[in-house]
């Protein structure tokens, strides 16, 4: 594994994806020099920790952004060589952000979540092989009793990871875990994967911002004054935290009264009930980074939805 660069001054180098080639590309870099890079999956996360480690900034950015720049260009080369020039080219045209990393604590939380999100899967396969097996009335009693051993592990797994994710949020986020609770519609298991996907909610400002990160925010479509397309959300963001939000938003619309009004006022204006449920995923969303931020729990009887802890 390679990855390819490209200075400001078009000069092009290729260096080993290891910790020998971070070594030589940093003897490359002064101490005022800003890297650029987009989000390669995995892939790119040990070059950007190394050069935050050796006090370089570094901005990572999102491959969509990156994948458009490169379309407006029309280029028709398309190789890692070309790549790296026009990304050079894209960060001297686009306001960069610069990219701060994880802690070590949030880094971990993340690796539980994504392996939790693996056993999960896993057991809702184990779980439909076993009804499977059972739909052909004379089923292997050496497969069933494969499939329950595997099924009874994976879930002890699971138990295991979630006691331990548990134990590590509660060391840095105790007080908010426990005022995210208070929102009726979100339980214990999604105020704890609310504050790990948010880091707490730390790296946001806004209720709007952090609707943005999970891609709930519309994306309006018009044309001239006769086409006009039905608003959508965007997508474009944290599709676990979308997910998540969405789930709850059922739960919500029952015992949440802010986000029965507004499910109710979109119903009754002849929306589909599918935007009414995003409403309420933003609306829970916004309330989430209010308690988080505040230091308030929820409190139906109030307006506002918050009052002192």
């Amino acid at each position: 594994m390679v990855f390819d660069v490209t200075d400001s001054d078009g000069n092009y180098y290729q260096f080993k994806n290891t910790i020998s080639g971070f070594r030589k590309f940093v003897k490359l870099l002064g101490s005022d020099s800003y890297c650029v890079m987009e989000a390669t999956g995995y892939y790119h996360y040990q070059l950007a920790y190394y050069l935050l480690e050796s006090g370089i900034k570094v901005s990572v950015e999102n491959p969509l952004s990156v994948k458009r720049f490169i379309q407006m260009k029309l280029s028709k080369i398309k190789t890692d060589k070309s790549d790296s020039k026009l990304i050079c080219e894209y960060a001297k045209q686009v306001e960069l952000k610069l990219w701060k990393g994880n802690s070590k604590h949030q880094t971990e939380c993340l690796q539980m979540t994504r392996l939790l999100a693996v056993y999960t899967k896993q057991t809702t396969m184990l779980k439909n092989k076993l009804h499977g097996e059972a739909v052909l009335g004379n089923p292997s009693k050496v497969v069933v009793s494969s499939l329950k051993r595997s099924l009874k592990q994976v879930q002890k797994e699971i138990k295991t990871l979630e006691d331990k994710l548990i134990i590590l949020v509660k060391e840095v986020h105790q007080d908010v875990l426990t005022r995210l609770k208070s929102i009726p519609g979100i339980g214990a298991k999604t105020s704890l994967m609310l504050v790990v996907l948010t880091d707490g909610f730390e790296r946001f400002t806004s209720g709007s911002e952090l609707c943005s990160y999970a891609g709930l925010t519309p994306v309006i479509r018009k044309s001239g004054s006769s086409v006009t397309g039905r608003p959508r959300i965007s997508k474009i963001g944290n599709q676990k935290l979308r997910s998540l939000l969405f789930m709850c938003s059922f739960n919500a619309c029952k015992y949440n009264k802010a986000c029965r009004e507004i499910y109710e006022r979109i119903v009754a204006k002849g929306k589909s009930k599918k935007l009414a449920l995003i409403a309420v995923c933003n609306k829970l969303l916004k309330q989430a980074f209010a308690i988080a931020k505040s230091g308030l729990v929820y409190d139906d009887s109030h307006r506002s939805t918050l009052v002192k802890n």
